[in-house]
């Protein structure tokens, strides 16, 4: 496949995964938001891919993030772009700057909720020239019809649309690599055990 995504071109961005946020992602089972959330962080944490978070209003019901974050990626979540109400935070500086900092063009983001929260980011990143995928079952909107015009609308602006599994796969390129098989541990142990295990 041609423009492949690879660690080692893409950053990762976890937009406003907040404590109160998700409980506006009805769309989505909150369990399968905390799984995808927790394996994307782990693939960057792992692979050692930027990662780059954000939240907004932590002080208001937004909330602090999910404290998963602050576990997995404790560096990432210290220096997480706060923001003081910028709703597109590609729109608001400090987290521009943050994005840009990684060097990389390739942009993978995820967030609370596809339909606020990622829409705005992602159209707006596409406009400067990123190349973006957003993964939609990291996050959720308050309904169906919300999330599916928030992923039509992406899609119109030239957005890839994608699964948590899917871009790690992408991510992984082979299986037997290194960082083929940190993937491929980490999409186990958060996405597939359960399934395969009971």
């Amino acid at each position: 496949m041609k423009n492949l995504f690879t660690t080692d071109t893409a950053a990762m961005l976890l937009i406003d995964h907040q404590i109160g946020t998700i409980r506006l992602a009805i769309s989505t089972v909150h369990d399968e938001i905390v799984r995808n959330t927790r394996a994307l962080a782990r693939t960057a944490v792992e692979t050692g891919m930027p990662l780059v978070l954000t939240s907004s209003q932590e002080e208001m019901f937004q909330g602090p993030l999910l404290p998963d974050l602050l576990s997995i990626a404790p560096d990432a979540h210290a220096a997480r772009v706060r923001r003081p109400g910028v709703v597109d935070c590609w729109q608001y500086q400090p987290f521009r700057d943050a994005v840009l900092a990684t060097g990389r063009r390739r942009l993978i983001m995820a967030g609370l909720t596809n339909d606020v929260c990622i829409v705005y980011p992602a159209i707006s990143a596409i406009e400067d020239g990123f190349a973006v995928q957003v993964v939609v079952d990291a996050g959720g909107s308050p309904t169906k019809d919300a999330d599916n015009a928030a992923i039509e609308r992406m899609r119109a602006a030239g957005a890839t649309i994608t699964s948590t599994n899917q871009v790690m796969a992408e991510l992984a390129t082979d299986w037997a690599s290194v960082t083929g098989s940190t993937i491929q541990r980490v999409m186990y142990e958060e996405n597939l055990r359960h399934l395969i295990e009971g």
